[in-house]
């Protein structure tokens, strides 16, 4: 049984990727980009993904190999630099890549180990 909080912020994770998918959806990179407000609220989910995933312990992270933690976790040191091209280009990859994936990932282990997902017992 995976602790409260590692559940609470697996949820938080899939909230984020999920609002930063369907904010993003058809959107070209120059598009996003160019969006002061889109941006800003998927830099904000961003964070808030990127955040949760490092708070995750070691052992809730080993319960989960597939997701990619080391991505996340160097996407979060951009989303927290300053504004050019290095964090243009982790918005756009964290939105191309790792958040599809991590979205598949979850829904994976939601059907293979819920418990993970699931508060108290």
């Amino acid at each position: 049984m995976a602790s409260i909080i590692t559940t609470a912020l697996l949820n938080l994770i899939e909230q984020s990727g999920t609002a930063v998918a369907t904010v993003i959806e058809g959107l070209e990179k120059n598009e996003l980009l160019r969006s002061r407000l889109t941006r800003a609220e998927v830099l904000r989910q961003l964070k808030t993904l990127a955040g949760s995933a490092y708070q995750i312990d070691a052992a809730g992270r080993a319960e989960m190999p597939e997701l990619d933690w080391s991505g996340w976790d160097a996407m979060r040191a951009h989303f927290d630099g300053p504004p050019g091209q290095a964090l243009d280009d982790a918005l756009w990859f964290s939105c191309e890549a790792l958040v599809p994936a991590t979205l598949l990932w979850l829904r994976v282990y939601q059907q293979h180990q819920p418990e993970l997902f699931r508060m108290g017992s």
